[in-house]
């Protein structure tokens, strides 16, 4: 093959190379994206990268036990849909056979292990036409085949399903107009969607095509993306849709169709502006539905989100503190508070700008008024670089369903307006207290009072939200009540400058004489830049703040678990060559050692460390020399790393945000490391030289 070739062309070097690298075996995912880096994948070595991006390289003959018994009850539908499918394919006559009875034991066996029934209406058969052309062992066929359906097939893939659901929020979030037409229309995703989603898009495109999407898509190894894919065959039919006068049935037809018009030379655009939409997007999108992909059983618990009846996309308070500290690139909020006055001046979100949802049917011109220095508000915001600026619109309420009416009503009409990027925070602003408090691990004294702003001295509102429905408060809600305290104080003294610097105030004439006006809180340009400012260390994330790299003794009883890997499902992890990884280039260090769970349970790991992240990987007993990536954290994310007094060996390293008002810890990993000291010494000298690098 390429070996032959006197002078390869550039395209065909990257291909000797990919071959290499797939001979030589323990090739894992990310090796292969190095390598192919979005090219088109050659045909003769698409097998071995699938099955590397579906983790079945070196997985058993599951079809080994069975006794090939073909007798279901739905067995004639099963053989006839196999027919249909060797029937469109150019397969030799003389192969025919063989593979019908490939295919059939695949589906069969799979009904059967998984007692699951079979329906032609499922997509299943269109799954395996990009496999077929792989001419797989049965065995690999069906481990791939599983692995799919495993993977990336969400639960519920069926009309009127959560999947579904979810999708039409995602629309809507991006191209309001077009769903909101398609909801008077009385069109939904289900009806055009459901062989798109199913299928993979294997249904209506042509093979080369089905196939070129899925080398993407497969190497993306996020099972989420199909929806931006999705989201751009639609917003590419936008115009024609739009302007259509057809019935409902030749609207949905002419789009459930309509990746049958992609060519091969469209694949590489239609994931670009997919990854751009991607980009766009809350993470909350994923993280609240990950439940939706894998056979884990973890996290399935009832969810009472019913997307079906949700007015919009939900972000969780805890993307929206950390969305508006990030710089560069990514999804800020611009949060509106919707709750009445006096909740809103007893406390809420530093940055968070007011709009009263009472003045919707109270004094609709004022209102109006009020949207519009919302809106212009959020444009300077934008402008002038405010940490409360954002270009996505993120609506807060109380977090009880009969106090948050009005403000469905004022969600409803920005809807309606069809602005783009409109979420809700997830549980309101009782949920952000709740949050907080759980967070707070540091104490009052390094509380997070720089997030909870007051415009009174009020503090029963913020007390009750947290510790329930008592006016008087209790013990559990004591670091709330303590960033109340500290704000109260802080803000009387600063009331009038604060008026004074603000981008834009709407003062509610309607609200009784004691209230006081309200306004927006964030701060102002000055202070910005010396929070930003590179020779003020006062704005430095780690230094300054103590204790951030104490290599001593840790509470006994240190209670701030968030674990960063619990939730995960291994058949997802990424699986690569361990002594590949080691003799990265990139790697300066590894240490091998064992991570430690919550429960006490150990696994064999190596703890590598880059120039900027720190990566574990878990050893795979069953696959030697085989490790999952089970974390990835930037160094500059690490706030601190501390040992137990009885066990020096035992190191905690604990992940988040820190500055002067405190420390947020998001997560926490545990390792035993022989001759701990050597180790966190060295991960504390690169962790040096990155906030180093970073300040210059």
């Amino acid at each position: 093959m390429a070996e032959g070739e006197e002078a390869p062309q550039p395209s065909s070097s990257w291909e000797k190379d990919l071959a290499d690298a797939l001979e030589e075996g323990g090739c894992d995912l990310e090796t292969v994206r190095n390598i192919i880096q979005g090219r088109q994948l050659p045909a003769d070595l698409r097998a071995k990268v699938w099955k590397i991006a579906l983790n079945v390289v070196g997985k058993g003959d599951s079809l080994a036990s069975w006794d090939g018994s073909l007798d279901l009850p739905e067995q004639s539908i099963i053989r006839k849909d196999c027919q249909e499918l060797i029937d469109q394919l150019s397969v030799p006559e003389e192969e025919k056979s063989v593979l019908l009875l490939d295919i059939e034991s695949v589906i069969t066996f799979y009904c059967k292990s998984r007692n699951v029934k079979y329906s032609s209406c499922l997509g299943w058969i269109h799954l395996l036409k990009p496999l077929v052309h792989l001419l797989l062992p049965r065995s690999d066929l069906y481990n791939c085949f599983y692995a799919i359906m495993n993977k990336f097939i969400p639960r519920d893939c069926f009309m009127k399903g959560r999947p579904f659901h979810l999708f039409r929020l995602l629309l809507q979030y991006h191209e309001p107009e077009l769903c909101s037409f398609l909801d008077t229309k009385k069109m939904t995703p289900d009806s055009y969607a459901l062989n798109w989603l199913g299928s993979l898009f294997s249904y209506y495109c042509s093979a080369e095509v089905a196939q070129a999407i899925w080398d993407g898509y497969l190497q993306q190894a996020d099972p989420f993306f199909i929806y931006f894919l999705m989201l751009i065959i639609l917003v590419n039919a936008k115009d024609v849709i739009l302007a259509q006068e057809s019935d409902k049935e030749e609207i949905i037809k002419f789009l459930e169709t309509s990746p049958a018009n992609l060519h091969l030379e469209d694949i590489e655009d239609l994931f670009s502006l997919a990854q751009y939409y991607c980009s766009k997007t809350p993470v909350s999108f994923r993280k609240d539905n990950h439940s939706l992909f894998g056979s884990s059983l973890l996290g399935l618990k009832d969810d009472d989100t019913d997307l079906s009846q949700a007015l919009c996309l939900a972000v969780s308070v805890s993307e929206i503190l950390q969305a508006n500290q990030q710089q560069g690139e990514g999804v800020r909020f611009f949060v509106v508070d919707c709750r009445p006055a006096e909740q809103y001046n007893a406390g809420h979100l530093s940055t968070a700008f007011h709009l009263d949802s009472d003045l919707m049917l109270q004094n609709p011109s004022e209102f109006a008024q009020s949207v519009k220095s919302l809106l212009e508000a959020q444009k300077q915001s934008i402008e002038s670089g405010s940490i409360a600026g954002g270009e996505h619109l993120c609506f807060m309420g109380s977090g009880r369903e009969e106090e948050d009416m009005y403000m469905n009503m004022v969600l409803a009409h920005f809807l309606q307006k069809n602005k783009e990027y409109v979420s809700i925070a997830k549980g309101g602003f009782m949920a952000l207290q709740q949050h907080l408090a759980d967070i707070n691990v540091e104490g009052p004294e390094n509380g997070y009072g720089h997030w909870i702003a007051s415009t009174s001295g009020s503090r029963s509102s913020i007390n009750s939200s947290v510790d329930g429905d008592s006016p008087n408060g209790s013990s559990d809600g004591k670091g709330v009540k303590s960033l109340v305290n500290k704000m109260t104080v802080a803000l009387k003294t600063k009331s009038v400058n604060v008026k004074e610097k603000v981008i834009s105030f709407i003062e509610n004439t309607s609200t009784p004489v004691d209230r006081i006006p309200f306004n927006i809180p964030w701060p102002d340009r000055a202070s910005l830049e010396r929070h930003v400012s590179s020779s003020d260390r006062v704005g430095k994330p780690y230094r300054g703040v103590k204790p951030v790299f104490s290599i001593g003794d840790e509470e006994e009883y240190d209670t701030d678990e968030i674990d960063s890997s619990s939730m995960s499902d291994d058949d997802r992890k990424e699986v690569v060559n361990i002594q590949t990884w080691i003799n990265k280039p990139d790697v300066k260090y590894n240490f091998p050692c064992n991570e430690v769970k919550e429960n006490g349970h150990m696994f064999p790991s190596h703890l590598l460390v880059t120039a900027t992240h720190m990566y574990c990987l878990r050893e795979i007993p069953s696959r030697k020399g085989l490790a999952y990536i089970q974390s990835r954290q930037a160094l500059n994310s690490v706030v601190k790393i501390t040992s137990k007094k009885k066990h020096p060996e035992l190191i905690t390293f604990k992940y988040g945000n820190s500055n002067t008002s405190g420390i947020e810890i998001l997560a926490v990993e545990r390792y035993l490391i022989p001759n701990a000291g050597d180790a966190t010494k060295a991960i504390k000298q690169q962790i040096m030289k990155v906030l180093d690098a970073l300040e210059s």
